[in-house]
């Protein structure tokens, strides 16, 4: 009978995971030392390494599995290693490289985006010093909600985990702690993994924290808190795997705080020589040779450790020539991938079906979103004041949560930032997300998500990774809001390439824009005027209108001509939201005079038709809301007047309101500041006199 012989183990580990483990390490460790050998060649691009932390990062990553999430941070290549990435693939990325798999050749070292079907997927991740944390948690929350519908159903002990890894520094961000309340509050399936080396760039910790995560974990108490030596690989590996499984089984929040050695410098291009004063110290508490050691005192003979490091410092060395020779990126790929390619491109179904009733223009939203989320059960909308007891403040919600529960309708925190970046993990988990932020005003504490995470996500990944995402924003001066509920916003964000914006001035084409937003793969931000919502600004009745049938849908980008100019001396009125209405009480004696076109799309324009429109006329009046100091306005002026330059008889006029420093709260302030309709046509008539 042949007697089998026990498996060698190294503490609770089998010899060929702690041997995995040795050679990852070594890898990492090798290409950090290969990049700071080359650093002639390799400051081209600044970049970090995991020099230090990599046992704590391999004890983790090596316990993922395909249906997994990740969002590392910037000297997280250790990870990466770990879920089986090679060397020469995160060289590409270092050379910045046209095959670089994670973005190609368009940001950083160890800024990755992954989507394939063999290894964790790894959502685009911008600069990753703490933003990442909430479109993690957006993931978990996707997660949590196709699980809770039984859009998803893992087999037992497959359930799929969320890691955001962060370094410990970063946790004094604020939106950090929006993703951990958020985490607790939903007792979401994800681990923030939170890796502590001492230092904050140059200041030290105990310059800039009170504690470390673990402190701050205390204020979430839903969250599971764990402290390790992070330089213990075998430790680690034990308990994290221990972790990593409850997670799958009990779907709930954990943080792992994993205290670590700093071996590296801060980036190549901040460099340990100028400000580290314990170097010695750190060295010291190193996890490669700790981890050699306990491979050795286990019966791992010294010659098979030789022959992995060997095998290793060949690879690295040919892998590092590979990518340094391999092709760069092509000039003419510079526009790929700024927007994801639409479904939506014609308008199409009935604006204004037979027999079908005037409705308001909240109504034909609420009326929208009902028939999306029937039709869809991957969506879902979620906001502040949105849920069943108020169906948000200017009901445009009421009644969803009835409908649909308050797993798929319900009420956030007051938190902009996670409101808005949640959706760029809910998107990334499979789902449709419809948002709202309260007032356009509130929008400013999301607009780092907005900027960062979403608008960015397509292009940095290279395609991998579009961002679904369809956030209302009620806007505009009506009723004495004051100065936080008044705002006009549309400058700031048509700044932002990469999101669509599209401004709506009646029913039907919030209904037939909402559909075509909801369908579209990019971030899309609505800006639905509150003073449109129910008519009640004299001239703004058809901004009431007959309910278009569930399947009438208009595509982004396109222009409509709300009134056509039939006299040879005339101009463009070129606007949109209130402003159309304006535009048209301005022009009620000279309608034969003047041309309205609503934009409905502020981004992107539809310059075709604003173009063609100006060519007719030989005139252009712009017409908005906004005040005109470096505005949307003018830059759409600026780009009038210069590709109809030879075809203008006058001018291009804006009009807007008064440049105050915001929005007064009494009426007869407010009255004086706004636009109107006798500015517009004082406007207009000047036109037509040149």
């Amino acid at each position: 009978m042949e007697v089998l012989s026990e498996e060698v183990m190294v503490g609770n580990l089998s010899k060929d995971t702690a041997l995995k483990g040795l050679e990852l390490m070594f890898t990492a460790r090798t290409m950090a030392n290969k990049f700071e050998e080359e650093k002639e060649v390799t400051k081209t691009y600044v970049h970090a390494t995991s020099a230090g932390h990599e046992a704590a990062q391999l004890a983790i990553s090596m316990h993922l599995k395909p249906q997994d999430f990740v969002f590392p941070y910037y000297r997280d290549d250790s990870i990466l290693l770990g879920i089986g990435m090679t060397p020469y693939e995160l060289m590409l990325q270092l050379h910045a490289k046209k095959d670089d798999p994670f973005s190609g050749g368009r940001t950083y070292y160890s800024h990755p985006s992954l989507n394939k079907a063999d290894k964790p997927k790894i959502p685009h991740n911008s600069s990753a010093t703490g933003m990442q944390a909430i479109p993690s948690a957006g993931v978990a929350m996707g997660i949590q909600y196709k699980e809770a519908q039984g859009l998803s159903k893992p087999e037992p002990g497959e359930a799929p985990v969320v890691i955001c890894s962060i370094g410990d520094s970063a946790m004094t961000e604020g939106e950090i702690s929006e993703a951990l309340h958020m985490a607790a509050l939903k007792k979401l399936p994800i681990i923030f993994f939170v890796q502590d080396n001492g230092w904050d760039i140059s200041a030290k910790a105990e310059e800039i924290n009170f504690g470390t995560a673990m402190d701050l974990a205390k204020g979430f108490p839903p969250i599971e808190a764990h402290s390790f030596d992070g330089a213990d690989f075998l430790t680690c590996y034990e308990k994290f795997g221990e972790i990593v499984k409850t997670v799958r089984e009990e779907r709930r929040p954990f943080l792992i705080h994993a205290k670590v050695p700093f071996l590296g410098h801060h980036t190549s291009g901040v460099r340990k020589e100028w400000y580290r004063d314990d170097l010695e110290d750190h060295k010291r508490r190193d996890p490669l040779p700790r981890l050699e050691s306990n491979l050795l005192d286990n019966g791992v003979g010294i010659k098979e450790i030789i022959k992995i490091k060997t095998a290793v410092k060949e690879l690295v060395e040919n892998d590092y020539n590979r990518a340094l020779a391999a092709e760069e990126p092509s000039p003419e790929s510079i526009l790929d991938h700024c927007y994801a390619p639409s479904p939506i491109t014609e308008e199409s179904g009935e604006r204004e079906p037979k027999g079908g009733e005037l409705k308001l223009m909240v109504d034909c939203a609420l009326f929208g979103v009902q028939e999306l989320m029937e039709k869809h059960p991957e969506a879902l909308l979620y906001g502040q004041d949105v849920g069943a007891r108020l169906g948000g403040v200017f009901r445009e919600a009421a009644t969803l949560a009835q409908k649909f529960g308050n797993d798929r309708v319900f009420n956030t925190p007051i938190q902009e930032a996670f409101i808005i970046g949640s959706t760029c993990g809910m998107s990334a988990a499979g789902l449709k997300p419809i948002v709202e932020v309260q007032f356009a005003d509130y929008i400013w504490p999301g607009l780092n998500q907005l900027f960062t995470e979403l608008s960015r996500s397509y292009y940095l990944s290279n395609g991998q990774w579009p961002v679904s995402s369809l956030i209302r924003v009620p806007i505009g001066a009506y009723g004495s809001g004051g100065p936080y509920h008044s705002s006009s916003v549309e400058s700031i964000l048509t700044n932002i390439q990469g999101i669509k914006v599209v401004y709506p001035s009646n029913g039907a084409d919030l209904k037939g824009l909402l559909k075509g937003a909801f369908y579209d793969p990019n971030p899309v931000v609505m800006l639905e005027h509150k003073g449109l919502y129910w008519s009640k600004i004299a001239g703004s009745e058809e901004a009431k209108c007959i309910e278009p049938a569930e399947d009438y849908v208009i595509p982004l980008g396109k222009a409509r001509v709300v009134q056509e100019a039939t006299d040879s001396n005339s101009v463009t009125v070129l606007t949109y939201g209130m402003g159309v209405y304006w535009a048209k009480t301005a022009s009620q004696d000279i309608k034969e005079k003047v041309e309205i076109i609503d934009l409905r799309t502020l981004l992107p324009l539809d310059e075709e038709a604003m173009i063609n429109s100006v060519k007719r006329t030989n005139r252009c009046v712009i017409v908005t809301e906004e005040q005109q100091a470096m505005s949307f306005s003018r830059g759409i002026a600026g780009m009038i007047s210069e590709r109809c330059f030879k075809y203008l008889d006058a001018p291009v006029l804006t009009v807007g309101s008064e440049n105050t420093v915001a929005i007064p709260l009494n009426k007869t302030l407010e009255k004086a500041m706004l636009n109107n309709a006798q500015k517009v046509k004082k406007a207009i008539l000047k036109t037509l006199e040149f």
